[in-house]
Order: structure tokens, then sequence, then C-alpha cells
């Protein structure tokens, strides 16, 4: 695939997939109106702005990645040529599923909603069977050994906190 590609295929992925899990269906459960705060705790509101600001740079960042030196999506059907381990790589595996995490569930916190939180207990379900059962075993096969030595040294969700040296 080449880079222009990659980048166009990357962005739509991004507003189809992220954007319809992270934000669209978020906007549907509670139309980013403000409940009063989880247990009357301000400081939820403020976690879960802190984590959709976290959560925003390290998905567009990982998008930008994929297509940028992967020469691919992150879409299965037009996966990287080449295996990311650059950027926030370096600090977890999965920061595209970790980021969609933190945005869902710093919707949830921000504006007060346990509907929301519930909804980002099932996506991040979701996302882990995803992983495990078909992405792994896809890129074991895919890249072998450099795959293994990535995984033998970045985790899968709770990111290190020094990066793995390049």
């Amino acid at each position: 695939m080449k880079r222009a590609s990659a980048i166009l295929g990357s962005a739509v992925f991004l507003v189809i997939a992220p954007g319809t899990i992270a934000l669209y269906i978020p906007w549907t459960v509670c139309h980013w109106r403000l409940a009063p705060p989880l247990l009357g705790i301000f400081s939820f509101r403020v976690i879960g702005a802190l984590m959709i600001a976290a959560g925003l740079p390290v998905l567009l960042d990982s998008f930008a990645r994929f297509a940028l030196q992967g020469l691919g999506t992150p879409a299965p059907i037009a996966a990287p040529k080449h295996l990311v381990v650059t950027g926030f790589y370096r600090y977890v595996r999965n920061p595209m599923y970790v980021a969609v995490s933190l945005l869902i569930f710093g919707q949830g916190l921000l504006f007060g909603n346990m509907r929301l939180l519930g909804y980002g207990v099932v996506v991040w379900l979701a996302f882990f069977a995803f992983v495990v059962l078909y992405e792994e075993p896809t890129l074991r096969r895919k890249f072998g050994e450099e795959y293994e030595e990535f995984c033998a040294h970045v985790p899968r969700w709770i990111p290190r906190l020094k990066p793995l040296p390049l």
C-alpha cells in the first residue's frame, strides 16, 4: 500500500471505527450533557477530562504511525506491511484500544453517566477478546520473531513507565 492510500485509509477507518465507538455511541447514550458528578465527587469529572485529554493524542498518533511507518491501516483488510513499534507502541502494545477506552471511560466520568461506564466495560471486553483471539495470533503469523520480541518487552494493556529502547 502506498503512503497516500494508507493515510486516506487510516483517516476513513478512524472516523468509522473509533469515531463511532468513542464519540457517536457515547453521544447517543448521554448527549454529552453533564449530570451530577458520580457519587457527588467533582474530582471524577476532572479525572474524566484528563482521561479524554490523554486518550485523544494517543489515538491520533497511533493511527498516523500505522499509515506513515506501517504503510497500512488499523483495519484488518488493509493491515500494515511493517510492525509498528515506535511512538506509544514503545510503552504499550495496544495504544489504540487503550486510547478508545480512555475516551469512553473519560466521558462516563466527565458527564457522570453510569451507562457510559458500563458501555466502556463492554467495549474493553470486546477489545480484549479481539486482541487475544484474532489480532495477536495474526501478528505472530505475519511478523514471527519480531512480534514475539515486541510482546516479551511491551505489555498488552498497562503502559510501561520507561519506553522500549529503539
